[in-house]
């Protein structure tokens, strides 16, 4: 993802409807998060070009988004105990984006089972904007690979909008039902590996 890191922004400023010009603030942010431990990214290709992305690492009670879902998960009647122990050993999903025009075709699911594929981590976390009866891909694609509620309607501090967490034991196992979309015979992007060094 280092060297396609503006090719990886601007799949997730597609796929997120975001304006141009976010790719810009959200690049430090991006190329900080590849230092910390854990990190791994997949991307998805179509003819060389990057038409998904998504990355991961370690969640840490030292970490911006730990400490939000930590207070949230108190605010919404979590004990103490109980809210520590599922934040005591996660992997942060922290993005997973497909470009508008390859959604719906399992490139999605084929990013999240790479991604999540050998981690040591007891379970992975994700927060994903609230959607109305949660109708759509990336609610469809969670709910298929087993993700439940941790908090719901919750919003992150400097951002309006109301998101959910969810979470999930790990490992996926890719033989579980519903975790494949159906696919085209011929794949709709090749899945590669950042290296984790």
């Amino acid at each position: 993802m280092r060297a396609r890191l503006t090719e990886a922004l601007a799949v997730y400023v597609d796929a997120m409807g975001y304006p141009p010009g976010t790719d810009l603030h959200r690049a430090p942010m991006w190329s900080e998060h590849i230092l910390r431990p854990g990190w791994r990214a997949v991307c998805a290709l179509r003819d060389d070009c990057v038409v998904g992305i998504a990355y991961c690492y370690r969640g840490d009670h030292g970490q911006w988004w730990h400490r939000q879902v930590r207070d949230g998960m108190r605010r919404a009647g979590w004990s103490p105990g109980r809210a520590e122990s599922v934040l005591a050993d996660y992997v942060e999903l922290t993005e997973l984006h497909v470009a508008p025009h390859v959604q719906g075709a399992g490139v999605g699911s084929r990013l999240l089972t790479a991604l999540l594929a050998d981690r040591s981590e007891q379970r992975v976390l994700l927060s994903t904007p609230e959607v109305h009866a949660e109708d759509n891909r990336a609610w469809r694609l969670y709910r298929r690979a087993g993700f439940v509620d941790v908090l719901r309607h919750f919003r992150f501090a400097g951002d309006s909008r109301p998101f959910a967490v969810l979470g999930r034991d790990l490992p996926l196992d890719v033989g579980e039902p519903d975790v494949h979309h159906p696919t085209a015979a011929t794949p709709a992007a090749t899945i590669t590996e950042e290296p984790t060094t």
